[in-house]
């Protein structure tokens, strides 16, 4: 046995690569692998080597590492040569639509992976957001129209119409306005089980191109004060601010219904007038050439909406702007939206009730709740309960509660004794007033620390001394006040109604009292309207009268503590560089603009009337922006 073992030892070969011991023809396989291995390296290291491809960036991609600039510029050539050759033609009269994207998700989302209807057609018009490309021959595109966004996948094989496939693409760009036509489906992805309802493109038409680059979806478009100033570019990029816009218009609406089904005539006033009047406010000065004087925009419609009171329209009320030359902050513009109405042989505890029960619906219509939520600019959060009935607070009262000190009687609130008293009241609770200091303003102003800084839920003021509402009726039990109140909530005015003052002799009495505070440096003290004044005299009706500011609820119950956020177009101060040295799309192509066809042929003098007029529009245009 071992005289064999040592036979089989000995005829073993060493291999000396892996150092094994191995029989004599294993041995001769092994080596001949090994030749020929060598061979294949010797050759291929004598052959010339071949480049590997290099993966091709996309026009997309190329074009992303532009500036703005450099994007437009280009962008603006290439949209020229298409106005020029007009294949395609980049500006088309018509796109026939005949899918609203919102009716299209909710009837085909029961589609299965995989289903596809190929015999309903799909036509939609929508925007650019994103677009995917994997090959030539497959396109993706997500679009959005009406606050929707949907899927779009175009394929080669599905292309129809006059332009072949690649074409109908390679010139569309995120921001682009496109129409598809199309039938819905939804996809069958290979890397999940579900795959997503889209619009399978049979033709894709450019409807407006977007010249300039739009912000990326990932990075958005947050700078506040340019998403005000570019409100359009702002609209494309963040639903948030749709939805403000559409909410605003939901309460407009739901007022308006209100009001004429309860027999109200809407009704228009002047927005220019000789007297500012109708509320105590610094005006915006016009000027009429052709009479060659002086007009004011108007600052409430109130006296015009009592006159026609006085007229016979018994139930009036007016939406509409106002214009207020004061400051601007988080809830102040220049130009705001307001609703004014007035009702005969009403006053002011039927407009208490009649508030209470408009906006109260009013946000459960909207919001679907009387629980709101808001959130200041210093992140404090106020729950506000809007159902009725609101809570009352009587302004004196409340005031000689805050401070402890018993008030002079209404009778005397106008004096200067009462003046004095004042003054000492607000050191006493270290309260600053500005000049002027009149009765009326350090009133205000103290009620304005005490009192409304603890209106959070809805709440009624009442009780306003007559000096501070020149146009409100007197209180019938408490001599020296009104019937008047206002309404607040989270801290800020949203009301202001009262029974209507319609006594001629006390009205004039009021106005003058509104003249003599203008001549101690009241600039929102009231003017004497003499028409108004003559129309008492006619005989107004017992009124009662409510105006209630538009942008502030909105504020409100779309959570924004900005009025900025809720105007389309808010005013901005200019820019310092405010683009005078940017190329317009025009000017970038080298396109010139053009006599009007006829003039200068038919009419040298026209012609040469309308160049004058246009140097002195440019003139006086130049002379308006220097500082």
């Amino acid at each position: 046995m071992a005289e064999a073992s040592g036979d089989q030892l000995a005829n073993l070969h060493l291999d000396e690569v892996t150092g094994e011991k191995i029989s004599k023809s294993e041995l001769k396989k092994r080596q001949k692998q090994r030749t020929l291995e060598e061979k294949k390296k010797e050759k291929a290291a004598a052959a010339p080597s071949k480049p590997k491809p290099e993966k091709t960036a996309s026009a997309e991609e190329e074009e992303s590492q532009l500036t703005p600039n450099q994007y437009f510029e280009i962008r603006s050539g290439k949209i020229q040569k298409l106005r020029q050759s007009k294949a395609p033609n980049p500006y088309p009269h018509k796109f026939k639509v005949t899918t609203d994207l919102r009716d299209f998700l909710p009837r085909y989302e029961s589609l299965k992976t995989g289903e596809h209807l190929k015999d309903v057609e799909i036509r939609v018009g929508g925007r650019i957001y994103t677009k995917r490309a994997s090959g030539t021959k497959l396109v993706f595109y997500d679009i959005r129209a009406e606050g929707v966004k949907i899927q779009v996948m175009c394929q080669a094989q599905e292309a129809t119409g006059g332009v072949p496939f690649e074409q109908q693409h390679e010139h569309l760009r995120r921001g682009d306005i496109i129409g598809i036509v199309g039938y819905p489906g939804r996809t069958a992805p290979r890397n999940r089980p579900d795959g997503e309802l889209s619009i399978f493109a049979r033709e894709i038409i450019l409807l407006t191109p977007c010249l300039h680059q739009i912000p990326s979806e990932h990075y958005g478009f947050k700078d506040q004060e340019q998403r005000y100033r570019q409100r359009y570019l702002d609209l494309i990029m963040n639903d948030i601010s749709r939805n403000v816009f559409l909410t605003r218009s939901k309460m407009i609406t739901y007022i308006r219904r209100y009001f004429d089904e309860r027999d109200f005539v809407e009704v228009e006033t002047p927005m220019m007038n000789a007297i500012a009047g109708g509320a105590t406010a610094k005006p915006f000065v016009t000027h009429h050439n052709d009479l060659d004087m002086n007009l004011f925009m108007r600052v409430a419609p109130e006296l015009y909406l009592k006159m026609l009171i006085v007229g016979g329209l018994e139930r009036v009320y007016e939406l509409g702007r106002l214009f207020r030359n004061e400051g601007i902050d988080l809830t102040h513009n220049p130009e705001f939206t307001t609703c004014e109405f007035y009702m005969a042989y009403a006053d002011v505890y039927d407009i208490m009730d009649i508030t209470e029960d408009l906006v109260s619906g009013l946000v459960k219509h909207v919001t679907g709740s009387y629980q709101t939520t808001f959130h200041t600019q210093t992140g404090e959060e106020y729950n506000v309960n809007w159902e009725k009935p609101w809570k009352r607070i009587d302004m004196m009262g409340a005031l000689e509660k805050a401070c402890g000190e018993k008030f002079p009687p209404g009778e005397e609130l106008h004096t200067t004794e009462t003046n004095e008293f004042l003054k000492r009241i607000l050191k006493k609770m270290k309260v600053d007033c500005t000049p002027p200091q009149t009765n009326a303003r350090m009133l205000d102003k103290l009620v304005g620390e005490f009192i409304e800084e603890t209106c959070v839920n809805p709440t009624f003021i009442t009780g306003h001394p007559q000096m501070m509402s020149p146009l409100a009726k007197y209180h019938r039990d408490r001599p020296g006040l009104c019937e008047r109140f206002e309404a607040f909530v989270c801290k800020k005015e949203i009301v202001n109604a009262y029974t209507e003052l319609n006594d001629p002799f006390d009205q004039r009495l009021r106005f003058e009292e509104q003249a003599r505070q203008k001549d101690q440096g009241d600039d929102e003290a009231q003017m004497i309207d003499e028409n108004f004044c003559t129309s008492l005299e006619y005989g107004l009706p017992p009124t009662g009268g409510w105006g209630m500011g538009i942008d502030r609820l909105v504020m409100f119950l779309t959570d924004n503590y900005s009025i900025k956020e809720v105007l389309t177009f808010p005013f901005m101060k200019e820019e310092q560089h405010s683009g005078k040295d940017k190329k317009t799309a025009a000017e970038v192509v080298g396109i010139k603009p053009e006599v009007e066809e006829g003039i200068r042929e038919s009419n040298p003098d026209a012609s040469r009337s309308l160049l004058i007029n246009h140097e002195l529009y440019s003139a006086q245009v130049e002379h308006v922006r220097r500082p």
